[in-house]
């Protein structure tokens, strides 16, 4: 059986969003979706409620939002299979557990209630900091949200951060039937090995010669599994995350690898990975690495 595509959802105008975009990619991929709704309920709002009971205000509203959510996605695609849950825990850690048996996990890019200055709420952070599959934040304008660039975008890391990203990002762009395009950014160090200053005419020809080399090295195998799909690269100096960002105005989705150390129980997401879930103009996909 097919793992499904999870959505959290919290009845916010992001999270609409994000079940349209999910219904599209569970199309794309023939899966199942699973509508969750997680919150902590407020219980001592007017009054201590008896243990183990939920305000009944409050177990209303979770049903109202999985019901809309649900009626939502049936709307947008009557034929995709949807179940829906409601789970008395925190919306971050209820998340994550089930991403251990989830194609992708795919969150909103603001919570309900969020503050109109934060650019990403706290659950969207978390998850995709954290989740041991894929995670799927939904942002952006409104041709990004449409997929209408048919372009995908993917940020090549490190080789320990990628190969998952690779991967994720050939398959996407098999089923869509879109380019992908790869961008390996690059800096020349300040500094050379014995701490002396590199004059700023200092040749670059090394730098660029490397980040190809990295580039050809983790594509060859999907570029042999998925022969059909285009690809187009580019190796460019400067910070990674401002480049994938003024990209993603012309992507219809941008996929970057991430680190997930066992053992490690803090966030686990780079500066690139931040930069992109608060400022990218398209969906942002987190793929993680397990180590």
């Amino acid at each position: 059986m097919a793992l499904p595509l999870v959505v959290g959802v919290d009845g916010s105008d992001s999270c609409l969003l994000a079940v349209d975009w999910a219904v599209d990619e569970a199309v794309r991929h023939g899966l199942p979706l699973r509508l969750v709704h997680a919150s902590l309920w407020e219980r001592y709002e007017g009054g201590l409620p008896s243990l183990g009971q939920e305000r009944p205000s409050e177990r209303v509203l979770a049903e109202h939002i999985v019901a809309s959510a649900a009626d939502r996605a049936e709307r947008r695609n009557p034929d995709v299979k949807v179940t829906t849950d409601i789970v008395p825990e925190d919306a971050a850690a209820a998340l994550v557990r089930d991403g251990n048996d989830a194609f992708a996990l795919v969150t909103g890019s603001r919570g309900r209630g969020q503050l109109k200055g934060m650019l990403l709420g706290s659950v969207g952070l978390a998850v995709a900091a954290r989740a041991q599959c894929p995670v799927v934040v939904v942002r952006g304008d409104r041709a990004g949200l449409a997929g209408t660039h048919e372009r995908i975008l993917l940020g090549l890391g490190e080789a320990d951060t990628s190969a998952e990203a690779v991967r994720f990002a050939f398959r996407e762009a098999e089923v869509r039937g879109c380019v992908l395009d790869v961008v390996r950014a690059w800096r020349r160090p300040a500094y050379d090995r014995s701490g002396d200053r590199l004059p700023a005419a200092a040749p670059t020809d090394d730098y660029e010669e490397r980040a190809s080399a990295l580039m050809d090295a983790l594509l060859e195998a999907a570029i042999a599994e998925h022969p059909h799909v285009r690809t187009r690269r580019a190796t460019l100096e400067g910070p990674a995350g401002k480049m994938l960002v003024d990209r993603s105005a012309a992507a219809d989705l941008v996929v970057i690898g991430a680190r997930r150390r066992t053992g490690h129980f803090g966030l686990q997401l780079g500066r690139v990975g931040h930069t992109l879930l608060h400022h990218a103009l398209c969906p942002v996909a987190v793929v993680p690495q397990r180590r």
